[in-house]
């Protein structure tokens, strides 16, 4: 892949949020994911949490079954999800943090300080070839970590940028410079770059002009403006405006 070009992954776990609010069928993931791709998206991310809030098991067997996009399953790093990913075989992973009393993702992966644990968890993974992304803060110290682990891929965590942008703070500019140095020097080191948390259709430009960045993972703003605009008309929006950035 050219340096210029950029991939749009879509989080599809709040369709699965809306559908266990009232504990019917619908709205389906899978059907989400073929309207992902009619619409122009990438991929596909979905998060298997331990709890199980949102997406289930079930819809990684019919999302990797039907094949409508690569599948990029998030995951905490338990026995448990190793076993799964051997067994649904999804196109990648994504290594992330998990509590079970946060909302939603808090923060990057600590690699530094769980080399032993990752490396082992990895390790059977990557003979399937499935690719192995890390999502972590934009420090230099993990992202060696994550290479020296042999992750093949990590996810820069934007929570950061997000909230002080969303609260008109000056100071997300700081950050945008801390998480461009931290892509280009991923980059450097042989590591694919994606980014993602929080982005929405204001805040996605600032990060998608970072060219060393290769894909970014979107879910929760795509699935709100759904609600307005239509799944299509979302994904095509958010396209548009990750497009414009890089004009």
């Amino acid at each position: 892949m050219k340096i210029d070009e950029i991939r749009l992954g879509v989080n599809i776990d709040h369709v699965a949020t809306v559908r266990n609010a009232r504990g019917t069928n619908y709205p389906d993931p899978l059907k989400a994911a073929k309207i992902v791709k009619e619409a122009g998206g990438d991929g596909i991310t979905a998060h298997l949490r331990e709890d199980r809030r949102h997406i289930v098991d079930q819809d990684i067997i019919s999302l990797k079954k039907q094949n409508v996009l690569p599948l990029n399953l998030e995951m905490a790093v338990t026995s448990e999800m190793q076993k799964i990913a051997l067994d649904v075989l999804p196109n990648a992973i994504c290594l992330v943090p998990e509590k079970r009393e946060e909302r939603t993702t808090e923060g990057g992966l600590d690699v530094l300080r769980s080399i032993p644990r990752l490396r082992s968890f990895i390790e059977p993974i990557k003979k399937k070839d499935i690719r192995v992304s890390l999502f972590i803060e934009p420090s230099e110290e993990q992202i060696d970590a994550a290479k020296n682990i042999g992750a093949d891929i990590i996810e820069l965590h934007t929570g950061h940028f997000c909230d002080l942008f969303e609260k008109k703070d000056e100071g997300y500019s700081r950050v945008i410079k801390t998480l461009e140095k931290a892509a280009i020097y991923a980059h450097k080191l042989g590591l694919e770059v994606h980014a993602g948390h929080g982005l929405t259709t204001s805040s996605v430009g600032h990060i998608s002009k970072i060219m060393q960045i290769k894909e970014l993972n979107i879910g929760h703003a795509i699935i709100s403006d759904s609600i307005f605009l239509g799944l299509r008309g979302a994904i095509e929006l958010m396209k548009q405006k990750i497009k414009e950035s890089r004009l």
